[in-house]
């Protein structure tokens, strides 16, 4: 049994008023995704990032610029993150029983322990994904525009990387996509699957907005 990680890397920079994707900002002076990749490469056989192929060379680019030779596959990505993830999958010759770990180019505060914790649950289960309580208030907005308040003890916030065991997992992906596949887990479970939960960590954030490179660097120097 082999355990892989498939690092899907296809966010854009809009949202940080520029044109650099997310996943190379500079985070401590190494690009955001330079930081992920580490962190599955000490407990993975193997890791593949899911990279546009518009932004390949850009990222040859920056190896060779920021002397980076931890060792990664990089496989051209589709149209939507469904596509991403079966395009990585397909690039992996698995076995019924290998694990594969899908995570966010973008969330580079996992941490081995969570990496760790999800392979076990898989292992154990066949599919768990991260999940922390939920802080705020909630509200479900209506067609009309009108809202109700949702109990937050009864929800959880998602996060990645989410893991199944291999076979299982080529077997959901082997369908079309739907609007409605908004993760990994969704689409295990539209495939009759079951996931598991297991606790994830508030610090594993998902850089989107411009102070989540601030929060990160500060988490780092805490580390």
């Amino acid at each position: 049994m082999k355990r892989y990680a498939i690092i899907v890397a296809g966010g854009s920079g809009t949202r940080f008023g520029g044109n650099t994707p997310k996943q190379f900002l500079p985070l401590n002076g190494t690009p955001v995704l330079m930081h992920t990749i580490r962190k599955f490469a000490s407990c993975t056989d193997a890791v593949v990032v899911v990279l546009p192929q518009r932004e390949q060379s850009y990222w040859t680019k920056l190896c060779v610029q920021h002397h980076f030779s931890v060792a990664h596959h990089v496989v051209s990505g589709g149209n939507s993150r469904f596509e991403s993830v079966k395009n990585g999958l397909q690039s992996l010759s698995l076995q019924p029983l290998d694990l594969v770990a899908v995570h966010d180019g973008v969330r580079p505060m996992v941490s081995e322990a969570l990496i760790a914790r999800t392979f076990a649950m898989a292992e154990q289960c066949g599919a768990a994904i991260p999940a922390i309580a939920v802080t705020d208030s909630v509200r479900q907005l209506g067609k009309s525009g009108a809202s109700i308040a949702l109990d937050r003890a009864m929800l959880r916030a998602v996060q990645t990387p989410q893991t199944f065991r291999a076979d299982a997992l080529l077997r959901a992906y082997d369908v079309a996509y739907a609007p409605f596949f908004t993760d990994d887990a969704s689409v295990y479970e539209h495939a009759g699957g079951t996931v598991a939960l297991v606790e994830g960590e508030p610090a594993n954030i998902k850089i989107t907005h411009p102070i989540d490179i601030v929060v990160a660097e500060h988490l780092m120097k805490l580390q």
